[in-house]
Order: structure tokens, then sequence, then C-alpha cells
């Protein structure tokens, strides 16, 4: 399957959220902390808010890398969820809820209050 992009870069403030999650729960990999990210915004019922997100940090992920095994079913999760939202599932459409939609998680995640380990994290999650 085509992925909505094949290479981003992440807002300077996203990449703060994930050095302090990288913090609390020991977790290294940008790309496991962006697809939990990624999957917690997926899970949210509204669309995420259509905002400008500069892509001003230093941390870029290619799709291979972010999605690893899951690329199939991480490409379907998107496609059905613009489809639900009544979006368009063209790929500039795709393009731009993945990154809203990873941005929006990362942050939701960073906000957790009560986030100070990875066995939190799960739960946050379920």
């Amino acid at each position: 399957m085509q992925p909505p992009v094949e290479r981003f870069k992440l807002s300077q403030t996203a990449k703060d959220q994930l050095i302090k999650l990288k913090r609390y729960t020991k977790i290294d990999q940008w790309n496991i902390l962006c697809r939990w990210g990624f999957c917690r915004s997926l899970a949210e019922d509204s669309i995420p808010s259509p905002i400008p997100l500069p892509a001003d940090s230093n941390v870029e992920l290619t799709w291979r890398v972010f999605a690893g095994d899951l690329s199939d079913a991480l490409i379907i999760a998107l496609r059905q969820r613009c489809y639900q939202d009544g979006l368009g599932v063209d790929g500039e459409t795709l393009a731009q809820q993945f990154r809203l939609h990873l941005h929006r998680g990362i942050g939701y995640l960073a906000g957790e209050i009560n986030l100070k380990s990875i066995e939190e994290l799960i739960t946050v999650l379920d």
C-alpha cells in the first residue's frame, strides 16, 4: 500500500514532548513513541484541528521506520478514519491527517499528568 508520506519532520514542540516521554518511559526510539501517539489520536472521536504544523525540528523519520511491520495496518487505519470523518482519501488529505493525528497524539501522551513509566503508558493506551 502507498503510505501517506515517504518521510516527515516533527515540529520542535513534538520533539520536546517526545524527549519528555523518552525520559519517563525509557523508550529510546522516536518511531515507537510516534506510533503510539498516532494510534492514541486515531482512538479519539473528534477530528484533529487543522492547524499549521511547522517542520522545524531536526527529527525526521521515514514512513518505513515509523510504521515498521505495521505499515499496511496503519495506512488502513488512517484511510478508514479519514473516510469516517467525511474527509477525502486522496494523497494530500491522507498526508495532512497523518501529520495532524501524529502531533495531536504525541501531545496527548505528553500531557498525561500521571505518565511516569512504561506501565502507565500502556494503561493510558488501553
